[in-house]
């Protein structure tokens, strides 16, 4: 078993998206995307809005974040990426302060199951939430940015699996390989626009909630895989969706930038 390795310092902040306004999906709770809101209003965003469904935890993370930045400066909108409307209100909050810069997509449902067992409704709600949410949200941002002529940044989160080989998780990988198509393809659409997508594609990143759908014998073994013997903290993951928002990447559009430790 590999050795884990100490997680590195955590990396302060070089104003990368001095003035910018963002939108992140999914980030109640404490994994990718609450670290992702956190990171970018670290870097100077003038204002963050947050959206997931679950609504109690989307207004504790709400409370955290504006302790820590400023009320003015985050807004929390209920959102199920499934659901155009909502989609839609989550792009218009925070309008006041000018016009949407960045928009990270981070929604996404898991599980496992093999495809001897899997049911229709199993496959559906992870690929309706992973891919087909990631798809509406990224056609309505492209819209908005379009029509405002603003040079936007969108950054999906994908997943080494929609790579990778892993048992019982056929829908996820179908879904996640999907983004990462879907990256590529809107990429080359909305370049004429200025408009530059790409995606981060994380092994193992580590928060609670992980610790609640899988066992820690498991977790243990993912972790081994690893190069560094440990998994990615959720800030490490966001230091990468924040070069990608950020003029430091301007040259990069459909990529899919792998955050992993774990080679085959």
């Amino acid at each position: 078993m590999t050795t884990a390795q100490p997680t590195p310092p955590y990396v302060p902040a070089h104003g990368l998206l001095d003035g910018r306004r963002v939108v992140v999906t999914a980030a109640a709770g404490a994994g990718i995307g609450l670290a992702t809101a956190k990171r970018c209003l670290e870097e100077g965003a003038t204002h963050v809005t947050i959206g997931d469904v679950h609504e109690g935890r989307l207004e504790a993370t709400r409370e955290e974040l504006s302790t820590a930045f400023g009320t003015d400066r985050v807004s929390a909108v209920v959102c199920d990426v499934r659901n155009e409307d909502h989609i839609d209100a989550l792009l218009q909050a925070g309008s006041h302060v000018g016009p949407l810069d960045v928009m990270v997509n981070n929604a996404g449902l898991g599980g496992t199951a093999s495809i001897l067992d899997m049911t229709d409704e199993q496959w559906s709600v992870v690929v309706d939430i992973t891919l087909t949410g990631t798809f509406k949200c990224l056609r309505a941002v492209g819209r908005m940015m379009v029509e405002k002529g603003v040079a936007g940044k969108i950054v999906n989160n994908a997943s080494v699996i929609g790579w990778r080989a892993q048992a019982g998780q056929a829908h996820y990988a179908a879904a996640k390989a999907g983004v990462m198509a879907l990256t590529r393809s809107a990429a080359m659409d909305f370049a004429p626009h200025g408009i530059r997508v790409n995606a981060v594609s994380p092994s193992l990143a580590m928060h609670p909630f992980l610790e609640r759908v899988t066992t820690p014998e498991f977790l243990d073994e993912l972790k081994s895989r690893e190069a560094f013997g440990r998994g990615a903290e959720p800030w490490e993951i966001a230091n990468a969706i924040v070069f990608l928002a950020s003029d430091y990447s301007s040259y990069m559009t459909g990529e899919v930038l792998s955050i992993s430790s774990q080679h085959p």
